[in-house]
């Protein structure tokens, strides 16, 4: 059974799949009644874990940035309550990670006496089972044109970073490029109102931030353009795929966010300050060279080591009784 925003969420799932809207009747219901409850954020305050229920915690991607106990004393923190936090960690009885960092950075930042399970993420299967016929099947649901190059533009959310400050730079980008190729913006969840800049020449924008599967956006992309979002980790999966990174303001990023590790030592792909050397490492072709391509691999190698398509069918036989 799913829980989705809204009724018209509900319809968009797949012919065959239950679910219920939240804070309605049905939802409390299930809700109070569910043995096996599954989430990548936190379930509401209000709802009381039931004896006998079991809380399976999947989180929503491979930590770069600070998260939970780590957070203490940082801006970014702003006014997190953090004892509420340790209460929903309380609820916890498996913590899904894809790798031995995460494992590290989670079970710090989120300490509790739940088990871990380091599968790989299953939301990733599909990144890891992937053939060129999902590509082409995700390119033509968005409504690419044939041919030219797909970029993934997909930055996470920075404190003092202006949607219009991003505007600018995604114009540029798109001049810088030019009409080969196609440029899908994913505004992070505390941006998705930005929209996109009005274009009069260069590549094609398409404002993708509100698309229900970030999934088909990664396999519709012959690229990924990130700074520090833990998109980058899942991007990898899709192992023949370069990522580059833009990141003009990694110093402070790091100094008021706080890093788990420095990103530009151990980088995926190519690394860019300024939105001319990133259109200029992406149209010459930089991106895809062989050190590029090894930086690639390696990360992958670190990040994604249980990534093969089957840590849904970890989980489920660890946690869920066989009958």
């Amino acid at each position: 059974m799913w829980v989705v925003a809204d009724k018209a969420a509900g319809a968009a799932l797949p012919d065959g799949v239950d679910c219920v809207v939240a804070n309605t009747l049905p939802y409390l219901r299930v809700m109070a009644t569910a043995k096996y409850l599954v989430n990548n954020v936190n379930f509401p305050h209000t709802m009381t874990k039931r004896p006998g229920s079991v809380h399976v915690q999947t989180q929503h991607g491979t930590p770069l940035k600070h998260m939970g106990l780590d957070l203490k004393g940082r801006p970014s923190a702003g006014d997190m309550d953090f004892e509420r936090l340790l209460e929903h960690v309380g609820r916890w009885d498996y913590l899904v990670t894809p790798n031995p960092h995460t494992t590290t950075a989670f079970t710090g930042a989120y300490p509790g006496r739940y088990e871990v399970l380091e599968t790989g993420y299953p939301r990733n299967d599909r990144l890891a089972a992937a053939t060129a016929q999902d590509r082409e099947t995700a390119r033509a649901a968005l409504g690419v044109r044939e041919g030219g190059q797909v970029l993934l533009w997909a930055p996470t959310h920075r404190d003092g970073a202006t949607p219009s400050r991003r505007s600018e730079e995604l114009t540029e980008l798109a001049r810088e490029l030019g009409d080969a190729y196609t440029l899908l913006v994913r505004h992070h969840y505390l941006e998705a109102g930005a929209g996109i800049p009005p274009v009069d020449q260069g590549a094609r924008i398409l404002n993708v931030s509100g698309h229900p599967s970030v999934e088909e956006l990664c396999l519709a992309a012959d690229l990924l353009v990130t700074d520090y979002s833990s998109l980058m980790f899942d991007f990898a999966v899709l192992d023949d795929r370069p990522i580059a990174l833009y990141v003009p303001d990694w110093e402070r990023y790091r100094r008021e966010r706080g890093v788990y590790f420095d990103l530009l030592a151990a980088p995926p792909g190519v690394v860019t300050t300024t939105v001319s050397e990133l259109a200029h490492a992406i149209s010459s072709g930089r991106t895809g060279e062989a050190e590029a391509t090894r930086l690639r691999r390696a990360f992958r190698e670190r990040f994604c080591p249980h990534d093969d398509g089957r840590a849904s069918e970890r989980v489920v036989r660890r946690v869920f009784p066989v009958a």
